[in-house]
C-alpha cells in the first residue's frame, strides 16, 4: 500500500496521526505493539507513543501482512520472523511500483490534456 505521508518531513508522529495514515484505530496500532516486538514506539514523559520513521516502516510492514494480504498474527509473526528482510524489501518494492503508477496515471492524465 503506498501512502500519503512524507516519513523525511517529522521525525515523530503520534499515535493518532499513524492510526490515520493507515486508516486504523489507535486501539489496533496499540494491539499490534503487544503482538509484534518490532513495533516499539518511544514513549514521552506522560507515556504518549512517539512513532519514528522506523516505527512507521514496521506498523506498515504488519499492516501489509495482515490486512492486504490477509495473514493472521501468527502467519504474519512467522513471516516476519522467516523472512525478515525479504518481507521488506517486498514491501518496499511494492510501494515504489505504486508510486511509479501514480506517477504514469499523472502523466496520462497530463498527456489526454494536450490532446
Amino acid at each position: 500500500m503506498a501512502l500519503n505521508y512524507n516519513k523525511e518531513i517529522k521525525l515523530y508522529y503520534s499515535i493518532g496521526e499513524v492510526a490515520q495514515m493507515f486508516k486504523v484505530t489507535e486501539t489496533l496500532l496499540r494491539y499490534w505493539e503487544k503482538e509484534f516486538p518490532n513495533i516499539k514506539p518511544e514513549k514521552g514523559g506522560r507515556g504518549v507513543r512517539q512513532y519514528s520513521k522506523d516505527d512507521i516502516e514496521q506498523v506498515e510492514l504488519v499492516y501489509n501482512l495482515v490486512k492486504v494480504r490477509g495473514l493472521t498474527l501468527q502467519g504474519a509473526r512467522d513471516a516476519i520472523k522467516a523472512r525478515g528482510k525479504k518481507v521488506k524489501s517486498t514491501v518496499d518494492i511494492v510501494n515504489r511500483l505504486t508510486n511509479v503508477r501514480n506517477e504514469l496515471q499523472a502523466l496520462n492524465k497530463q498527456l489526454n490534456g494536450l490532446v
